[in-house]
């Protein structure tokens, strides 16, 4: 038991830690990526790759900067508060095995935590997928595919 327990907050921190720097940079340097964000919502690589194929979907593009920044930034706070939860729950795994928290109550905010961080990357596939990413933003695509995978692997792993 208390390998497993040592093992699922190991298993919990490595995705936390990922997203905490994604979070950080994210806060720090918001161009990085609010850049490509704003480019998947006007579809504008699709637009120049593939003209016909855009033309069908063209109506599903958004222009608008605020709302593009207001997404970007509502997924800035799911993010954050993702992070937290996950290291919370890495923090009572880990005082579950000196027993100064119980185990169920550990592994259920750290399977919150690992239910948010999936969620994350599976509606970024899902969104995505509605502006057609997958033409022309293909490792964006890979990345939340197997970081959707990373969270459900985590959410088994603590299921045990």
């Amino acid at each position: 038991m208390d390998m497993t327990l040592f093992a699922q907050a190991v298993s919990l921190a490595l995705p936390a830690a990922w997203l905490t720097t994604g979070v950080r940079d994210n806060i720090l340097y918001p161009s990085v990526n609010e850049t490509y964000t704003a480019q998947v919502f006007t579809m504008e690589r699709m637009a120049q790759d593939y003209p016909e194929e855009f033309a069908r979907v063209a109506h599903r593009a958004i222009h608008n900067r605020s709302l593009q920044t207001l997404a970007f930034k509502a997924v800035v706070v799911l993010e954050v508060i993702a992070t937290l939860v996950m290291w919370v729950g890495v923090i009572l795994l880990f005082m579950s095995l000196f027993g100064g928290v119980t185990v169920s109550a550990a592994r259920s905010v750290a399977l919150f935590g690992a239910l948010l961080f999936t969620s994350i990357w599976a509606m970024f596939t899902i969104v995505g997928n509605h502006f057609s990413y997958w033409f022309c933003h293909e490792g964006a695509q890979n990345t939340h595919f197997q970081m959707t995978l990373w969270g459900l692997g985590n959410m088994i792993f603590l299921s045990l």
